[in-house]
């Protein structure tokens, strides 16, 4: 059988003519195009093309060499009205055994097609699987988005409500507890958290500021500085207890204030800024006010003095680009600072180290009756975990602490003292004989 694959059709002015090209034995293509060209008067305004199903009574009737103009009208005229005008038939198999409808309307001046007509069920089948995968994802999406909510509210109700060891031991005795009341700010929805006051007291060049930063890393203490390093604020008992006021009552402000929601508030005091003067007004400031004292020293007296000198010499000499730093953030700037190397009065030595011994042990028996603990720099420096000790004593939750210092006098104290042999001679046989081999 000849199968139909195009149809050409070419106009050129009145004439017009139809072309139908053929080709054996072909499968029928989805679709195929029409065009017609006009070689010869079309006797009527309307062609009808029919492509029928084999039952069709006028299916078999018109050979596939028929010719425009032909004599078509062989058919029964009298059984179809189509028949007085010029039509051509012709089947066409998608398959062996199947057969497809095709209907075409070429008017003078444009070309209808219609499509083959195709049963609804896959189409309908299509839809319906498509809306069963969405329902599907919809549901899994909203499913996982309770699941996770749920375990979210579980996770949150959990750190709420929930207490450190250390702090619940303090809220057994809530009387080291405060819930202080600023009148510069609202603690909003912190105004039932309890803060503890604490105090660091401490020598210049004890590795104070280190240590200072190590508890400000801690996201619930504001450690407030060396605020008493201005006499103005130190220069009577008056003016020392005003300014313990604001600082405890959360109204101090600076970069390490985290006021609204600190569980554990407090400054660092140096023993030759007025607490010692005052020290019996003070010490009954902190025992009424329920202040807790951390003290931090230094063992080696003698590296110490090494630090206060070079500390003093750049003071003045300025060696970072003319910048003085009382504390280092890299290495670099460290190895500068380093190259200076003092000179010890070897003569009064001994006298010094004593002096400085006295002065923490007087400052340990004026502040004895405070809640306090005792912290040295060489062990922190060795062990860390000597911070979770601090961590509970503040009653805070443990964490691990950080601070961006870096010591500047590393390694043998004989590579940093200029007359390192007359200091070693002084001190070899005395009491302080073990500062001269220790690392730190």
């Amino acid at each position: 059988m000849m199968m139909i694959h195009e149809a050409k059709v070419k106009s050129s002015g009145p004439s017009r003519q139809v072309a139908f090209l053929f080709s054996p034995s072909s499968p029928l293509p989805n679709s195929f195009s029409i065009s017609v060209s006009h070689a010869s008067p079309i006797t009527s305004s309307r062609m009808f093309v029919g492509l029928h199903l084999p039952n069709h009574r006028y299916t078999r009737q018109i050979s596939l060499n028929a010719i425009w103009g032909s004599s078509l009208r062989q058919s029964s005229s009298k059984a179809n009205p189509f028949l007085s005008h010029t039509f051509f038939h012709s089947s066409l198999s998608l398959s062996k055994t199947t057969m497809v409808e095709d209907m075409c309307f070429l008017y003078k001046e444009f070309l209808v097609m219609k499509p083959p007509k195709r049963s609804p069920m896959l189409l309908r089948t299509a839809v319906i699987m498509f809306s069963m995968v969405c329902g599907v994802f919809i549901f899994s999406v909203c499913l996982k988005q309770i699941s996770t909510q749920a375990r979210t509210t579980f996770v949150n109700f959990k750190v709420i409500e929930s207490h450190s060891h250390s702090r619940l031991k303090l809220m057994n005795t809530p009387h080291l507890l405060h819930y202080p009341k600023p009148v510069s700010f609202s603690r909003n929805e912190c105004v039932h958290n309890p803060v503890l006051f604490f105090v660091i007291l401490s020598n210049q060049r004890s590795g104070s500021g280190w240590f200072e930063t190590l508890l400000n890393s801690h996201i619930n203490v504001s450690s407030n500085g060396e605020i008493f390093s201005i006499r103005e604020r130190r220069q009577n008992v008056s003016s020392i207890l005003q300014t313990l006021d604001k600082v405890y009552n959360l109204d101090w402000f600076n970069s390490a204030s985290k006021n609204e929601c600190s569980a554990a508030t407090g400054l660092k005091w140096m023993l030759n800024q007025g607490l010692m003067e005052h020290h019996k007004e003070i010490a009954e400031y902190f025992n009424s006010r329920r202040v807790s004292v951390i003290f931090l020293f230094r063992r080696n007296l003698l590296r110490r003095m090494v630090s206060m000198l070079a500390n003093s010499y750049d003071r003045y000499a300025k060696l970072l680009n003319g910048t003085h730093k009382a504390h280092v953030h890299s290495a670099e700037e460290a190895d500068i600072l380093s190259k200076y190397k003092p000179i010890i009065n070897s003569t009064s030595l001994l006298d010094d180290l004593k002096d400085m011994d006295m002065k923490s042990a007087k400052a340990l028996e004026y502040f004895n009756s405070t809640r306090h603990m005792i912290v040295y720099y060489e062990d922190l420096m060795r062990n860390h975990t000597k911070l979770k000790d601090v961590q509970e004593f503040l009653g805070l939750p443990q964490m691990e602490l950080r601070s961006r210092h870096v010591k500047i006098h590393r390694g043998p104290l004989s590579d940093h003292i200029q007359n390192w042999n007359d200091v070693n001679k002084t001190l070899k046989g005395t009491v302080y004989e073990s500062f001269l081999e220790a690392d730190y």
